[in-house]
């Protein structure tokens, strides 16, 4: 049989705050924080807006000999890391550090800093780059620096999905600790490119809301007048653990996770497969793994990026897969109030899933105002909604039709 996976520690820094018990009563409170790009000027982008962090003081959680060594998505990471092992009270000694791991997920890595020793070896030339700037910037430097502030020598790797990196990290972690290759993973993932050639790139694919004057409106899923995502950025680091692993140190138990697929779309560089096909063989691949059935889902935390084409081709694949069911589900976007994370987004909602469960508050899918008649299921508009939830869904869908469904259940010894 294999082993039982269970989430014992939370941390996260998220454009709704620096913490799990910050995040989590912005969310129920329907809170958004999208307002205009302070980072750099944007009187020449389309895009202006963004959902940006605000409250991180990067010395409260890293030596500040280190911060400057490294790229902005790796400090939210390990804050955010340094948070969850407090949060789980694992300990890391040299009896168990091999049964320990590292993986996370970031989509474009360290661009923020990539930008910024780019203009200084064009204006000062190559002597003045940092020697750490190429160990500044690689996306795989979150979990080996993790692993190297406490200790943990099992599997350490990244991965670089695109808005689904993140998902798939927790979903391979899971598979590693269920296959006993470890006892224990920190996992999730960051992303931090509220940066100006990140912005251009967006914006000349159209990808990104201009609702410029109204910017907290501006990220509405699955509303008839959606427009675009908005960027955000952050980060969701869990620590997970087989489960006798956690109930032998007394450790307290979020949720269990019980489901992972992921699949392909085979399709388009960015847009989604128009039907949905490659999100309904993840979910499905989640579902079946789990051992479970469609109808025993209660909610789905949803990709749900505010564009036009994500949004209708998920909820194409949600009533393929569900059937019936689809329309007895609570399916909500947390996007709607933290923008769209890319790479560390799967991450922050895995978080959110899991004290969705916790808790039995559903957070809600703000700025829902105009119905889509192609998109006529349960969002949860509006306001956060209490009800038990024993089985959900979280749902991170990438660029290059790269597909992650995980699966969460409310934990029953």
């Amino acid at each position: 049989m294999k082993r039982r996976v269970v989430i014992t520690g939370l941390g996260m820094v998220t454009p709704l705050g620096t913490g799990v018990e910050k995040n989590w009563d912005a969310l129920c409170s329907g809170k958004s924080v999208i307002g205009p790009v302070t980072r750099f000027d944007t009187a020449d982008y389309k895009s202006k807006i963004a959902a940006e962090v605000t409250d991180f003081h990067a010395e409260d959680f890293i030596d500040k000999q280190q911060i400057r060594r490294f790229d902005i998505f790796i400090h939210y990471g390990l804050a955010s890391a340094r948070m969850a092992m407090e949060d789980s009270g694992l300990k890391i000694a040299p009896e168990n550090r091999n049964r320990v791991g590292c993986l996370t997920g970031s989509g474009l890595g360290g661009l923020s800093m990539i930008e910024s020793f780019h203009k200084t070896l064009l204006e000062k030339g190559p002597g003045r780059v940092s020697p750490f700037f190429i160990p500044g910037i690689i996306p795989n430097m979150l979990p080996g620096q993790i692993a190297i502030e406490y200790g943990a020598m099992g599997p350490n790797s990244s991965i670089e999905t695109a808005c689904a990196a993140s998902s798939h990290a927790v979903g391979e972690s899971f598979r590693l600790v269920q296959d006993g290759i470890a006892d224990a993973m920190i996992t999730g993932g960051a992303e931090a490119v509220v940066t100006p050639l990140a912005f251009a790139g967006f914006c000349s694919m159209h990808a990104l809301s201009t609702r410029n004057d109204d910017p907290k409106r501006a990220s509405r899923p699955f509303d008839k007048d959606r427009d675009g995502f908005v960027i955000g950025e952050g980060s969701g680091i869990l620590v997970i653990e087989e489960l006798n692993h956690a109930l032998n140190r007394g450790a307290k138990i979020y949720a269990e996770i019980v489901g992972y697929g992921l699949s392909g779309d085979a399709y388009h560089v960015s847009a989604p497969h128009p039907e949905g096909d490659g999100a309904v063989n993840c979910m499905a691949m989640a579902v079946n793994y789990a051992g479970l059935k469609p109808e025993d889902v209660d909610y789905i935390n949803a990709h749900g990026t505010s564009t036009s084409l994500n949004d209708l081709s998920e909820t194409k694949a949600v009533k393929k897969f569900f059937g019936e069911h689809a329309y007895k589900l609570a399916i909500s976007s947390t996007k709607s109030m933290t923008g769209h994370l890319l790479g560390g987004t799967g991450g922050v909602e895995a978080i959110y899933t899991a004290l969705t469960i916790r808790h039995g508050i559903i957070p809600p899918t703000i700025n829902y105002e105009t119905p889509d008649p192609e998109c006529d299921l349960d969002y949860v508009p509006n306001r956060a909604r209490k009800a038990q939830v024993k089985v959900a869904m979280s749902n991170s869908f990438g660029f290059g039709g790269t597909n992650a469904s995980l699966l969460f259940k409310a934990f029953e010894p």
